[in-house]
């Protein structure tokens, strides 16, 4: 019975979700033309880049020993399959923002490269191997479904023939996804891939965009079951040492979606109290990376690129004038600047992804 009355009260508060959060304030400054190119730049250098390669892959036989361009033929490079996706994203994004942009042709080229229907065949084929349920669950399919979205919101036939040739895989995310939420008993707090809230944010947006209705019911009751009853999260146990997710500020960045400002607001006062009321108190600092040649350590740059966009996400979702805004603006303000100078690319290790988180954060891809 709790379930139902949390499930019917979400539903009733989850009113125009995508477009009822008024910013309070103006998130950081936006992505300028001399950032896209060095964040294309280090997609395109990793996209058909196959080794080195770390591939989650089950062997059954000497037959499943396979090169990854074999497994995964339309995302087998940049290190990792999701890591792979989301540097499309990451081109499709740029090339939809900035269309006359320098390196636009060679994003043209590489998107098209992969996004074709044999390749989406292939894609398909691998995961609905039986042994296959769990490949990439949340974080890469989220991310995948993310690609998606941005394909439907680029005006341009390259798009939507790419969206043509991803369809089968986006449907098969998305059923994956659908059919695992109502099994899901439990979330997955920590800092790494398989946390839910933060794919469960990317699968909402994507549901916006897509028209699937039947999806943001499921994240709804989701919500619900996981999340609407926290109280007083542990943001003072953060970060751990090889965090690129924070598990308290991702959940209040999904669950700032679902619910309408007002009860946000609400849920926000309980879950997280520490909150200052002065923009200038010292509260939440950057993660200090000691190693950005150590893969994990490396990490701690991505969290400190997605804490800058979740805490403007968690102001965007507050009611106009409300007092916490400025702190977390100002938080976001010192992570955002602590983290951006750091995505060079002179490290594999983080070159191969953290341009997505970087333009993301400048984008304000979430926000929208």
């Amino acid at each position: 019975m709790r379930r139902v009355v949390r499930t019917v009260m979400l539903l009733t508060l989850a009113v125009c979700p995508v477009t009822a959060f008024a910013a309070s304030a103006p998130a950081g400054q936006p992505l300028d033309a001399a950032a896209a190119v060095r964040f294309a730049n280090l997609a395109l250098k990793c996209l058909h880049e196959e080794y080195p390669n770390h591939v989650s892959h089950t062997l059954d036989s000497d037959a499943d020993a396979r090169p990854p361009h074999e497994l995964t033929p339309a995302f087998y490079g940049c290190l990792d399959w999701h890591s792979d996706v989301h540097g499309h994203w990451l081109l499709v994004r740029l090339l939809r923002l900035f269309p006359d942009a320098p390196f636009a042709p060679a994003a043209r080229a590489a998107v098209a490269r992969s996004l074709t229907v044999g390749n989406i065949a292939g894609e398909v084929a691998y995961l609905r191997r039986a042994d296959r349920a769990s490949f990439e669950r949340p974080y890469g399919l989220a991310w995948l479904l993310q690609l998606c979205a941005e394909l439907r919101q680029w005006h341009d036939p390259q798009a939507q023939q790419g969206l043509e040739a991803l369809r089968p895989l986006e449907l098969e995310a998305a059923a994956r996804v659908q059919s695992w939420l109502p099994r899901l008993h439990y979330p997955i707090r920590f800092g790494e891939h398989d946390q839910t809230a933060f794919a469960f944010g990317l699968i909402w947006d994507w549901a916006g965009v897509a028209g699937d209705a039947q999806m943001r019911l499921a994240l709804t009751d989701a919500a619900a079951r996981f999340y609407y009853g926290d109280r007083d999260c542990p943001l003072n146990y953060e970060p751990s040492g090889e965090d690129f997710l924070s598990p308290c500020l991702a959940e209040a960045d999904f669950m700032r979606r679902v619910l309408d400002h007002e009860a946000f607001g609400r849920w926000l006062s309980a879950f997280l109290p520490g909150i200052p009321r002065r923009a200038s108190a010292p509260w939440l600092m950057p993660a200090v990376v000691t190693d950005r040649s150590d893969p994990k350590l490396a990490h701690l740059d991505g969290l400190n690129l997605s804490r800058a966009w979740m805490l403007e996400g968690i102001a965007h979702g507050l009611a106009p004038g409300d007092y916490r805004a400025g702190a977390l603006l100002a938080a976001a303000a010192r992570h955002r600047d602590a983290a951006l100078p750091a995505v060079t690319g002179e490290y594999y290790e983080g070159g191969h992804w953290l341009g997505t988180f970087a333009v993301y954060l400048t984008t304000g891809a979430g926000l929208q």
